[in-house]
């Protein structure tokens, strides 16, 4: 963002757009997170317009931060290309064949990169509480990333590796959500929940934190469990809910479905997209 914008300027182009699809730096605290805010807020003064992904994050942005201005911020949702996981039911039982996993054991996953601000410890702690009333269930790690090592020495440490598997990253997303009996997500911080939304798009249940975008995706009880963030008691019992009560689960990711494929379809974004760029063209006499 800093450097795109900078080369932008010097270059005199003459409309500067940036997007901000999460704001984690905030989290770190310290000297690191001010310079960064100072260097932000100097970046969106010379820019035309800042997109936020979400309402939780203009007010972020805006309000909270003060990093951007009322008058230059806007909201545009994420669009997706969602077609193929809401095809994904074609596909159900190949990801279960595939890692030989039978139908009778639950499959709760969790999928994106291993970095702090995804908290997958929390995934973990849940884990091991869920473990306690339903045995016969197998957590799956979506993803890699930087913490691998260190979370799967967790896993360790809290006894669950016989019920836990890292999968690494993995190209057939629709096959796997088709095959989980949950998605879970445990962030700190979300700008909008990719993972989510994929999710219900394939119809999976989902159990989520309450942070950032998470409430323009999932209603609690609508459209999934919804719990507080760092809370690994409430997300075990939500998980236990969600594998437990699999009608009401359904009922609730079918809603979830509904809403995903009309909110957040790629083609809904391409128009948001050139309708605030042909404005700035005309703002600008340029068009």
């Amino acid at each position: 963002g800093f450097v795109g914008r900078l080369a932008a300027k010097l270059a005199r182009v003459p409309i500067i757009i940036h997007t901000y699809h999460g704001y984690s730096i905030i989290y770190s605290g310290g000297i690191k997170a001010r310079i960064f805010l100072g260097i932000d807020r100097f970046m969106n003064s010379i820019s035309d317009r800042v997109i936020a992904i979400s309402d939780p994050m203009y007010n972020d942005l805006v309000e909270n931060l003060h990093i951007a201005k009322s008058n230059k911020t806007v909201v545009i949702n994420l669009g997706l290309e969602l077609e193929r996981f809401a095809e994904s039911n074609k596909l159900k039982g190949q990801f279960r064949q595939q890692i030989e996993i039978p139908n009778t054991t639950y499959l709760v996953g969790i999928v994106g990169r291993l970095v702090p601000v995804k908290n997958h410890k929390l995934f973990l702690s849940a884990a091991r509480e869920v473990i306690k009333q339903i045995p016969d269930v197998l957590f799956l790690i979506i993803g890699d990333g930087e913490l691998r090592e260190e979370l799967q020495r967790f896993s360790e440490e809290i006894g669950i590796t016989k019920w836990v598997k890292f999968m690494g990253w993995q190209k057939d997303l629709p096959s796997i959500y088709s095959d989980l009996d949950c998605v879970v997500l445990t962030s700190d911080s979300e700008g909008t929940p990719v993972a989510l939304i994929e999710a219900l798009a394939s119809k999976c249940p989902v159990v989520t934190t309450n942070v950032g975008g998470v409430s323009e995706v999932v209603e609690d009880q609508v459209s999934g469990y919804v719990v507080e963030p760092n809370n690994s008691e409430a997300l075990a019992n939500a998980i236990k809910n969600a594998l437990q009560k699999p009608d009401k689960s359904r009922s609730m990711a079918e809603n979830g479905h509904q809403k995903v494929l009309s909110k957040f379809a790629s083609k809904r974004l391409i128009s948001d997209i050139k309708s605030l760029y042909v404005q700035m063209l005309k703002d600008k006499n340029l068009l």
